[in-house]
């Protein structure tokens, strides 16, 4: 750029790169044909090999998303690799003062939260028939974003497709009602919520 230019060039004009990595855009969503899960131990979270650490989650109370290649809407698919967790483990791991210790230097975000709990969360956007916007507000005695404005959500229940441990599952029954409970669980949110 020359210096003539570079007079005229605002620096908070510059457009930086996103600090995320968009994986998949389906804008009018995905349904349930869309949406595969592989469920399996080897998608739990990780032990920290240092104990105390590992000792401290119990103080405060593993998924990975894949896509192909999506050439057109129609052709979104979303398959997701998803292990149990709970959320004690959650708020004792990414809620910990602790928690960057829970981390590993890797480029691979798999690789990097091994050792942390990564619940997969819903959300919906409910809008009235007067359009407006539905927004709660989180309560200020919750661990994670107290007294924020959020959209009306919360997580899959393992409860609900009969996930308690890994003895005795029919893996391929249980895939087809994980996939169906990551819709069901939203709209089940919102009308508790």
């Amino acid at each position: 750029m020359s210096a003539e230019m570079a007079k005229f060039t605002n620096p908070a004009d510059v457009i930086s790169p996103p600090p995320y990595k968009l994986m998949l855009s389906c804008p009018s969503g995905l349904s349930p044909s869309q949406v595969s899960v592989i469920f399996d131990q080897a998608y739990d979270r990780i032990p920290h090999p240092d104990s105390n650490l590992e000792n401290s989650i119990a103080q405060y109370g593993g998924h990975a998303f894949h896509t192909g290649d999506v050439g057109h809407e129609q052709d979104c698919h979303a398959s997701l690799h998803l292990g149990l967790t709970d959320y004690r483990t959650f708020v004792g791991t990414n809620l910990n003062p602790l928690w960057e210790k829970f981390l590993i230097q890797s480029e691979d975000e798999t690789v990097r939260c091994q050792h942390t709990s990564n619940p997969l969360g819903n959300g919906g956007i409910v809008e009235s028939s007067d359009g407006k916007i539905l927004v709660l507000k989180r309560s200020n005695n919750v661990g994670e974003f107290p007294g924020y404005f959020v959209f009306p959500g919360g997580h899959p229940e393992p409860e609900e497709v009969g996930i308690m441990c890994y003895e005795n599952l029919d893996l391929e029954a249980l895939k087809k009602r994980v996939s169906l409970e990551m819709f069901d669980s939203v709209v089940r949110e919102v009308v508790e919520e």
